[in-house]
């Protein structure tokens, strides 16, 4: 099914605002966990178990999210989950320490499913560039917005239990989204099985390799974007001014793919997603002071935000039935726990291997997508495989 005619904008901007609730758990994470520790005397090691248990819960959500998209109403679905996502976020505010993770856990779980139900209705759209940059912009520019009212007007003053229920009040406005959304499959019918699910063409998988390699190398030097700045003695209000900053021109970069649409082809995109991006690497590895600095990592998250609206909307042709996008949050999610990990055992003596690590992810990437890809979108869908392994663990 494609979504197409004048209802469809409506449905862009409706799905835009569901995959905001999503968004806004894993974006406000930070801010959430440090209000906890902070309100609930927590250490270290046990704020770092809860933002894994929030990615672990995600995780599971974006894979759950291939069977029960399909199989429930979209509409009732976005208000079960902001209930719940809603509900896990007030319990936490007062419940013991040993009911956190479990209820993070939830949280991530639910915020996952919102995320990937936003990324299966723009699939259906006929210009996928334009509705997946107006989804991304929208959720960053909401995203952004948050960022800057919670911890200067709420949780300085009310802590953690202001804080979630303000976020709460947010996610359920949010919800009244699901007024505009499409139907999508009623509940009482019967949909395929998760063997028929995880039915991807080949060459989506390996689209969804090559997205996890980029989100691996990049979302690796951006875990140590801070500690770079650090390195340059910048002053803390200037950090803030980076990362404020860069949040917004995430938001606006994606509104320009969502303004260009497809009309630069399948080509075109990925090669200026590289001259930006090898930019920014080389702004960030030259920089001495505040202004280069921060111009290189302004103009590195332009092309990284470019690089994974096209690539998710390759992805998105690569398997009209709507299955393999739902997968992206899940590769995402996977490249959030390796890239990190990879990127800490990489800048022992120097940045430089962590810069070298994103150039070579982000080359990798603009290869396969700009070649194998491209050509294969032309030539048409090729017939999903038989993938029973992953299937069967599942």
């Amino acid at each position: 099914m494609t979504i197409t005619g004048k209802q469809a904008f409506t449905v862009m901007i409706a799905a835009s605002f569901a995959s905001t609730i999503g968004g806004l758990p894993f974006n406000s994470l930070p801010i959430l966990l440090g209000s906890l520790a902070d309100s609930f005397s927590l250490s270290p090691q046990q704020t770092g178990f809860l933002g894994s248990a929030c990615f672990a819960g995600f995780f599971v959500g974006t894979l759950a999210a291939v069977f029960i998209i399909s199989r429930f109403c979209w509409r009732k679905l976005t208000v079960f989950a902001a209930l719940a996502a809603s509900t896990a976020l007030l319990l936490s505010s007062f419940a013991p320490v040993q009911l956190q993770m479990p209820l993070w856990a939830v949280i991530g779980f639910f915020a996952a499913l919102m995320t990937c139900l936003g990324l299966r209705i723009m699939g259906e759209m006929a210009n996928k560039e334009r509705a997946l940059g107006l989804r991304q912009g929208i959720e960053l520019g909401v995203t952004a917005l948050v960022l800057f009212i919670l911890p200067a007007f709420v949780t300085v003053y009310y802590g953690y239990q202001g804080t979630a229920i303000a976020l709460v009040m947010i996610i359920l406005g949010l919800s009244l989204s699901a007024i505009f959304l499409p139907q999508g499959t009623s509940s009482d019918e019967a949909g395929p099985g998760l063997r028929e699910q995880m039915r991807l063409p080949g060459i989506a998988w390996l689209a969804l390799f090559v997205f996890f390699l980029f989100g691996a190398g990049n979302i690796g030097l951006w875990a140590f974007l801070e500690r770079m700045g650090n390195s340059l003695e910048l002053a803390p209000a200037e950090l803030g001014t980076v990362f404020a900053v860069l949040k917004l021109l995430g938001g606006a970069a994606a509104f320009v793919i969502a303004i260009v649409g497809d009309r630069l082809g399948m080509r075109v995109p990925y090669l200026v997603v590289l001259v930006v991006t090898l930019a920014g690497l080389m702004l960030l590895w030259q920089a001495d002071s505040f202004l280069s600095f921060a111009f290189g990592a302004w103009i590195w998250e332009v092309g990284f935000t470019w690089g994974c609206v096209y690539q998710t909307a390759t992805v998105a042709r690569l398997d009209p039935q709507g299955r393999a996008i739902m997968l992206i949050p899940a590769a995402f999610a996977l490249s959030s726990m390796v890239g990190p990990a990879l990127a800490g055992m990489l800048v022992a003596e120097s940045y430089l291997p962590l810069l070298l690590m994103a150039l070579a992810s982000t080359v990798i990437a603009v290869a396969i997508f700009g070649g194998v890809m491209a050509q294969r979108v032309r030539r048409g869908v090729p017939e999903p495989m038989e993938v029973a392994p992953v299937a069967d663990v599942l």
